[in-house]
């Protein structure tokens, strides 16, 4: 909840509108798309001259051929950023175990840790 949209986010989002509703109007899509007209008016100059949508003369505006290609390659950009995201999240488990297992790591300096180490690997004392 709370999470920021970037860019392609928004994007994505404006055109799953005029998808959805097999084209759609400003106001269907600022609503839909929960963004100011403001913002709104920016993000369709941006998709209309990207050649994701186009604008007919009825006033709606239409998904082209390349937003149908845009949003199935974003579907799959999202499975893959949701499971690297749960990789992420495994490591960082394992990292909390492992801080968990040695008490007091937190004020020991990782560089200088590393350094002792090679150095003891080469028979420094």
């Amino acid at each position: 909840m709370g999470k920021y949209r970037g860019r392609l986010d928004i994007v994505a989002d404006i055109l799953s509108v005029v998808n959805d509703n097999d084209g759609a109007r400003k106001t269907r899509i600022m609503y839909q798309a929960n963004l100011s007209y403001k913002l709104l008016t920016q993000y369709l100059n941006d998709v209309v001259e990207a050649g994701l949508v186009t604008f007919e003369t009825n006033e709606y505006y239409v998904l082209t051929r390349k937003g149908k290609e845009f949003l199935a390659k974003f579907g799959e950009y999202c499975k893959s950023l949701e499971k690297v995201e749960v990789q992420l999240n495994h490591v960082e488990d394992q990292r909390v175990m492992l801080e968990e297992m040695c008490p007091n790591a937190e004020g020991i300096n990782v560089n200088q840790s590393n350094s002792l180490g090679k150095k003891n690997r080469l028979g420094a004392k």
